[in-house]
């Protein structure tokens, strides 16, 4: 016993080469998830990319194969197979099997990369059960294979090419040891990919999928860059002019891309973006940009006479309101910011930035009067909203803090005063509502039952929101605020549950108030505070026995279980009001045996959630039609 905790200098573990990926491979790629599952093709198609930024390769393909390993080819130069002295092997090699290998480090293999750490094939390899990798150079196939991230072989020729043909192409399968999910989601590269296109100028995708019977396959290639991609997301709404604004120039060794458009609706949604990678907390390119924005229509606005001298300057978020913008920065030694690497913290960029976009801003208000002006007023009808939706949020302070009562009557609040022990039930309709109050653990659990549907926040100003009874219910109940005033210190339940209908209307209600949440409390879905309830869809009765089924599935379940015959009772369940409050509890709210769905929000894909956001509860029926005919064959119980 004596020995078995002794830490001396045995047992410090040195690992060898790839093993330490194979260790901790949440440090290389984020988490074993589904998210690190799809990192390892990010990691083999961001180098395809360094070589489309560089100028040398035009093409690249992603196929999904029938089991499901991955193989992706491009038209690069084709990494170097020649030896390696230092190594004493093929260069190939060497990217395949060491960590921290490749033309990224001293400057002289690629300016800007996205794959920033030099780590992307060799980690991937050391997490793939496989690995084979081709590539085209000098009129010949060199191949290689691993396993596990070790070489079956030496580097070899297999084949003669044309002399013309160049690139790579690698296969590679996850090793299920290691990953809790090994099943790739088409959608979820789709995305990526499509973002990896708008941001390189020119180069072709092609992704495809070879697991159905029938090939599934999508390109993108957008000559036009980051304006066709405002342009895709402004594609559910209506453009406030007709041509998409474009800056771009070089500063301080800063490569600075800026595209923009406003839109008829209220919010801004701007992305940055460096070497193609999103940075999703922004950073000093987010920073510069804004400053540019603000100060270039504050001086337009003032010379032109729109904003007269007594009148208060426009905010930024006032510029913003339905700004839709892309800030791509290509820079050659990124420096982040914080633990999880997505915000940028170069201070040369903030100034890049801030000049391009001042610079080419001011020419284009000057030769384009009128779309200036058309912007310059929405800011100011944005301005006075803002102005009307904080005289209404002082008033309602006010009242409460004569009235002493800041909670909505209707609320029935939980007698716990600790958030962390608390929760809050946001019911549709007052009959449910009735029933959940009986039903609930009053210690711990509060219920807010809300009238009919509420304002769909994607359509509406701040002022409206504002004045909007059942919203102003929950920003009181949840005791956080709302945008500027948004303090996650004062939530007052730790879990806020949506509970609605198991029908179509009740997944309207559901995307309403997820609308809302998302658009002005995003922290509380971050932060994971914010759940789906799942109520049943069917009882099952027979011999005084009672069972649940959340879908079909289950029912099917059970029936074969129990025998399916006469005296078998199924009540499919329309709504919540048809549950007695012991079936409530016992079914959706007791926290033993209900089912919660926890909200997230991958960071990564922020652009693509918006654009549904958008496409789902904006004005235009077009995009809306094509998103669920392109969607309804990958949904199941379609009326959950």
């Amino acid at each position: 016993m004596g020995n078995e905790n002794e830490y001396g200098a045995d047992q410090i573990q040195i690992l060898e080469g790839l093993e330490a990926v194979r260790k901790r491979p949440g440090m290389y790629i984020g988490s074993t998830s589904a998210r690190g599952l799809h990192h390892l093709v990010y990691e083999i198609v961001d180098n395809a990319v360094d070589e489309a930024l560089a100028g040398y390769c035009k093409n690249i393909s992603v196929t999904i194969n029938p089991d499901n390993s991955i193989t992706v080819e491009d038209d690069g130069r084709g990494i170097p197979v020649g030896l390696n002295h230092k190594a004493g092997k093929s260069a190939l090699e060497v990217v395949y099997t060491v960590l921290h290998a490749g033309g990224k480090f001293g400057g002289g293999g690629y300016k800007v990369s996205g794959g920033l750490h030099g780590v992307g094939a060799s980690v991937v390899n050391a997490l793939s059960t496989h690995l084979s990798v081709e590539v085209y150079r000098d009129g010949k196939v060199y191949y290689q294979s691993y396993k596990i991230g070790k070489p079956d072989e030496e580097v070899r020729v297999i084949d003669d090419c044309d002399r013309e043909k160049h690139g790579t192409k690698v296969t590679f399968l996850p090793d299920a040891t290691i990953f809790e999910e090994t099943v790739y989601d088409y959608n979820t590269l789709k995305q990526r990919l499509r973002e990896t296109a708008f941001l390189t100028k020119g180069l072709r995708i092609v992704l495809n999928d070879a697991r159905g019977e029938t090939m599934r396959s999508h390109e993108f290639h957008y000559a036009g860059g980051i304006k066709e991609f405002v342009t895709y997301l402004n594609r559910s709404t209506e453009a406030l002019y007709p041509d998409v604004i474009y800056c771009e120039g070089k500063k301080d060794n800063v490569y600075v891309e800026v595209a923009m458009q406003h839109n008829d609706s209220y919010n801004d949604a701007t992305y940055s973006f460096v070497n193609n990678i999103i940075t999703p907390e922004g950073g000093t390119h987010l920073a510069g940009f804004r400053n540019a924005l603000t100060k270039t229509f504050n001086n337009y606005a003032r010379a032109n006479k729109i904003l007269k001298d007594s009148e208060a300057q426009l905010s930024g978020e006032d510029i913003r309101e339905g700004l839709t913008a892309i800030i791509s920065v290509k820079i050659e030694e990124p420096q982040f910011e914080g633990q999880t690497k997505q915000k940028l913290g170069n201070s040369e960029a903030r100034g890049a930035v801030d000049s391009v976009v001042s610079e080419q801003l001011t020419y284009f208000l000057e030769q384009n009067p009128a779309v200036a002006k058309s912007i310059c007023e929405k800011s100011l009808l944005a301005q006075r909203a803002r102005e009307a939706a904080r005289k209404a949020r002082d008033l309602t302070r006010r009242k409460t803090a004569l009235e002493g009562m800041a909670l909505p009557g209707k609320l029935a609040d939980c007698s716990d005063k600790d958030p962390k022990n608390c929760e809050i039930f946001i019911v549709e309709g007052d009959s449910a509502g009735g029933s959940a109050k009986i039903a609930r653990s009053r210690a711990t659990q509060a219920i807010l039952p809300l009238r009919g549907k509420i304002l769909n926040v994607e359509k509406a100003r701040l002022d409206r929101i504002y004045g909007n009874a059942e919203i102003k219910a929950m920003i009181t109940a949840f005791g956080t605020g709302i945008h500027e005033d948004f303090d996650i210190s004062k939530l007052r339940y730790d879990k806020i549950i949506i509970m609605t209908d198991a029908d179509v209307d009740g997944a309207h209600i559901a995307t309403l108030m997820l609308t809302f949440l998302y658009r002005f409390m995003p922290d509380l879905i971050k932060e994971g505070h914010v759940y789906l309830a799942t109520p049943p869809l069917f009882k099952i009765e027979k011999n005084k026995n009672v069972w649940y089924a959340y879908d079909e599935a289950e029912l099917n379940k059970i029936l074969t279980e129990i025998g399916r015959d006469g005296n078998n009772k199924i009540q499919r369940y329309k709504g919540l009001g048809e549950m007695d409050a012991e079936q409530l509890w016992e079914t959706t709210m007791d926290p033993e045996k209900r089912i919660l769905k926890k909200v997230l929000i991958d960071e990564e894909k922020t652009s693509e959630i918006d654009v549904t956001f958008k496409t789902l509860m904006g004005d235009k029926v077009e995009p809306r039609r094509e998103f669920i005919e392109e969607n309804a064959k990958y949904v199941q119980n379609l009326d959950i």
